[in-house]
């Protein structure tokens, strides 16, 4: 319980300050970068917390921080001198007034999501458990590495991708993004089910709640689900793209009738 409250208190604040800077900004969509950043500062929290240390909670924090960092950072750099993301702009204008609405829609939300999302992590460093490291820690290790690799090279094809002014309107169906129409969402999946095999190893399989929860989250609402309801209208091609390449799991493209998407 209080690992729980620690969770709940960091990101609490957090989503806090930045309500009130995104107040300032008129810009709520300053939660995305946060949003990792969250779960650093969970997993930090509770390291400094903990009265014991051990291999399991280090290698954990470090899994963390490390996927944390880099998803905050490169969010942070896409945001760099765009406007609020649509998405916000939409619930800006059916939600009145949306200084207090989301407060509790988006960051409220958020920090409670966090909180549950967490879970895994806060069974491992809440925990006064200082055994080794072993096999199932590192097969959540190896499933945490590829899925942060492969998130990270889906990112970075995109960003390149879009960059390329010859590209602008075009769908992006190269590299992995041939064999997923998300992948990044999809690596970001394999990191928090490899959290959870280390949580696993710890004896708590309890927490399958927080991966499930985020897979969910990934899939069902503010991941694939959301983009889908949208993109077709602003990616030409799209539809063609998205008859022959799978939603989410990478797989082979299949046939498609239609021209080849640019």
């Amino acid at each position: 319980m209080i690992s729980l409250a620690i969770a709940a208190a960091v990101a609490g604040v957090l989503m806090l300050g930045c309500w009130l800077v995104s107040l300032r900004l008129r810009d709520a969509s300053i939660v995305d970068p946060m949003w990792p950043a969250v779960f650093v500062a969970i997993a930090w929290g509770l390291w400094l917390s903990s009265n014991e240390g051990g291999g399991r909670k280090l290698v954990l924090t470090a899994m963390v921080t490390l996927w944390g960092l880099r998803l905050c950072i490169h969010l942070t750099l896409r945001k760099r001198g765009e406007p609020e993301d649509y998405r916000y702009t939409a619930m800006r204008s059916r939600w009145q007034p949306f200084a207090l609405w989301s407060l509790a829609i988006v960051f409220g939300l958020q920090a409670l999501l966090a909180t549950i999302v967490s879970l895994p992590i806060q069974a491992v460093l809440g925990a006064e458990d200082n055994s080794a490291v072993g096999w199932l820690d590192w097969l959540g290790g190896a499933v945490w590495a590829f899925g942060l690799i492969f998130e990270s090279v889906a990112d970075r094809q995109l960003a390149r991708f879009r960059a390329t002014q010859a590209h602008r309107g075009e769908v992006m169906d190269r590299g992995l993004w041939r064999y997923s129409r998300h992948p990044n969402y999809f690596g970001d999946f394999l990191v928090w089910w490899g959290i959870y095999l280390v949580a696993g190893a710890a004896g708590a399989w309890w927490t399958i709640i927080g991966p499930a929860v985020m897979t969910v989250l990934l899939v069902r609402v503010s991941g694939v689900a959301l983009l889908e309801r949208t993109i077709g209208e602003r990616r030409p091609g799209y539809a063609d793209y998205a008859a022959r390449t799978s939603a989410f799991i990478p797989l082979p493209p299949r046939r498609s009738s239609g021209s080849t998407a640019q």
